[in-house]
């Protein structure tokens, strides 16, 4: 393994070699083959950037009845990926039924058995998002533009791996009892109507003292208050041992949210090649011509 750096990565080639150094593909498959999932288990697994945190803290806090007694969610909702990196027993029982874990797993990656809750969310949206929460954990800020890193974020061949094949293997799960479908942009529009399909899906039975709740404790303002608890303090610990990564580093997940940021993020040519990949990859097999569409699909089905 290279000698950890003892910074932040100041160009795109260095941030690919730190995250290659830290997430081993061996000891990464190993600890999805471990999984051994359950029929009422739930697997939350969005695309990175697309409304994770959000899920895992709202399906907590209805499980529990708002258990806030832990330092970071994905000790509690564990991470599936990360499982032999962190030292977790990723078959354990859990603080409360169902079980739940995190992943970002296409569905084609997923172990099978177990209920799979995706939230969708822009590309361009997702893009910028991530930009964002790398610089200060593994990005120096300003060294490395959003220009630059997109082509890690899009990858070698789209179709192969990354946010478009994911998208497309959980699209084709939609009409499946076993998967559930929302959008971020849907869910910040309306979380009381995505709180009681998350219950009703995990079979949690909700009241209206448990409802508000969780609208409270999944909230963008109360998550912010209590940021410390959504900012990936194990990977961060994980990230400074294994890749040198200065100590105390920004790795906050819960930031402004909010939709259609990339409107004043990218230059029209990174915008311009991401609708070059949709029309590509996911028109042809979804019909959409964009993710406005699908986005208005998902909605519709929703409401019925």
């Amino acid at each position: 393994m290279a000698e950890p750096t003892q910074r932040r990565a100041e160009t795109a080639e260095e941030f690919g070699a730190l995250i290659g150094q830290m997430f081993v593909p061996e000891e990464v498959a190993r600890s999805i083959a471990a999984l051994d999932p359950r029929p009422t288990d739930v697997v939350i697994s969005p695309y990175g950037k697309c409304g994770t945190t959000w899920l895992q803290q709202a399906f907590h806090t209805l499980r529990t009845g708002g258990d806030m007694d832990f330092d970071d969610i994905s000790a509690v909702v564990p991470w599936v990926e990360t499982a032999e990196l962190l030292g977790i027993d990723i078959n354990a029982e859990q603080r409360a039924e169902p079980r739940g874990f995190k992943s970002h797993l296409s569905y084609d990656d997923m172990p099978r058995g177990a209920r799979y809750i995706v939230s969708l969310r822009n590309p361009k949206d997702a893009l910028v998002s991530m930009h964002k929460f790398m610089e200060g954990w593994f990005i120096e800020p300003g060294t490395v533009p959003i220009e630059r890193f997109v082509h890690g974020w899009i990858g070698d061949d789209p179709q192969e791996k990354g946010y478009w094949r994911h998208l497309l293997s959980w699209w084709e799960r939609i009409d499946e009892a076993d998967t559930l479908l929302f959008t971020y942009e849907h869910m910040i529009e309306d979380p009381e109507g995505h709180t009681r399909r998350l219950a009703e899906f995990c079979d949690i039975e909700l009241d209206a003292e448990l409802l508000a709740l969780t609208l409270e404790r999944s909230s963008l303002a109360y998550m912010l208050d209590n940021k410390a608890k959504f900012a990936d303090a194990m990977m961060r610990a994980a990230s400074e041992q294994r890749c040198g990564l200065p100590a105390g580093g920004d790795s906050a997940k819960v930031r402004k949210g909010g939709v259609g940021g990339h409107k004043t993020e990218l230059q029209a040519e990174t915008a311009a090649r991401l609708d070059e990949i949709w029309a590509e990859l996911v028109a042809p097999r979804t019909g959409f011509a964009d993710y406005a569409a699908l986005d208005a699909q998902i909605r519709r089905r929703a409401s019925t």
